[in-house]
């Protein structure tokens, strides 16, 4: 092997271990919060940005309101804790919430659309607030749901020129069959108008809304199992898991089984820059740690809900492993 294998066989390597020091030092204490134009770190604040709603409000799948009532598969809606409007950010855990509970609003056995696509609007938030290093799966997420909201406008569109006057009338209910809005009003109707136009394929990828759903879906499970690690509390000896830990596991379970080696490869140098434990309750709006607890629970036990009911109806029709 000459000079120039040898250095190709040790280049990578020694990029990566750069990278990694290079990484390591993002966190070390810093004496005041940078501009989020031009830092690497975290940016929890977004320009004075304010909500427009000052008081939250979280509606509740199938009429369930307060009072402790139980909801789908065991998930008590009425028993959220009180979620405040958290000044400073654009990513809110009450308009998640709210946007995960309106999902779940109108069957029980299938998630809307485009609440659910809300839903990741808000979860792409928490994910850009860890720092611009996640913004490299953040995109991959905004890819996916921009391919479904076009499909969707492009159905619209397409009946709209069929009829003019149904087009018009703002009907999205399944009345109107498979086809127009009403094709991409939740996830089963996605799923089997998909199946019935012939825009899945078991075989090939193919640009279906069913497929990038897929991955949307494989990644809410990695929030989830991220979200749900937060909850939990210390080890025997009073330590927390790190949210690097935390994110590693979760991605190990939900995603790395679908990724090639140089997405994993990546995904290992986004864990080593994830901030501490305390950066994290901060983009959650949870200053105390007996807070944590109740307020990610319920979060957790609302988003593995809208999981279950899509991973139901996916599986119904065979499309967990679309290519």
């Amino acid at each position: 092997m000459g000079i120039n294998g040898r250095l190709q066989r040790y280049l990578l390597p020694a990029s990566i271990m750069a990278l990694l020091l290079f990484l390591s030092s993002f966190w070390l204490p810093q004496i005041a919060m940078r501009d989020c134009e031009t830092s690497w770190h975290p940016c929890l604040s977004f320009n004075f940005y304010l909500p427009t709603l000052e008081s939250p409000v979280i509606p509740h799948p199938g009429g369930v309101q307060s009072g402790g009532q139980q909801g789908e598969r065991g998930v008590v809606l009425g028993s959220v804790p009180p979620l405040q409007v958290c000044q400073g950010q654009q990513f809110q855990v009450w308009r998640l919430m709210s946007h995960l509970t309106s999902s779940m609003a109108t069957h029980s056995d299938d998630v809307l659309l485009e609440h659910y696509l809300y839903s990741w609007d808000e979860l792409i938030k928490f994910m850009e607030s860890l720092g611009p290093l996640v913004s490299f799966f953040s995109q991959k997420v905004k890819d996916k749901i921009a391919v479904i909201r076009e499909l969707a406008q492009q159905e619209k569109e397409a009946l709209e020129k069929r009829s003019p006057v149904e087009g018009h009338s703002g009907l999205q209910t399944r009345t109107s069959g498979l086809q127009g809005p009403a094709a991409y009003s939740s996830v089963r109707s996605m799923v089997e108008s998909e199946l019935q136009r012939g825009l899945v394929n078991f075989s090939v990828r193919t640009r279906s809304g069913c497929r990038n759903l897929l991955r949307l879906h494989r990644s809410l499970l990695w929030i989830l199992l991220l979200l749900q690690g937060l909850g939990e509390g210390p080890d025997a000896q009073g330590v927390y898991r790190t949210p690097g830990e935390l994110c590693r596991d979760a991605y190990t379970v939900a995603l790395a089984p679908h990724h090639p080696w140089l997405i994993r490869s990546a995904a290992e140098l986004v864990f080593v820059a994830l901030p501490d434990r305390r950066v994290f309750l901060d983009i959650v709006c949870v200053r105390k740690e007996e807070e944590v607890g109740p307020v990610l629970n319920i979060v957790v036990d609302v988003m593995r809900e809208v999981y279950t009911r899509t991973q139901s109806i996916l599986e119904e029709h065979n499309m967990i492993e679309l290519p």
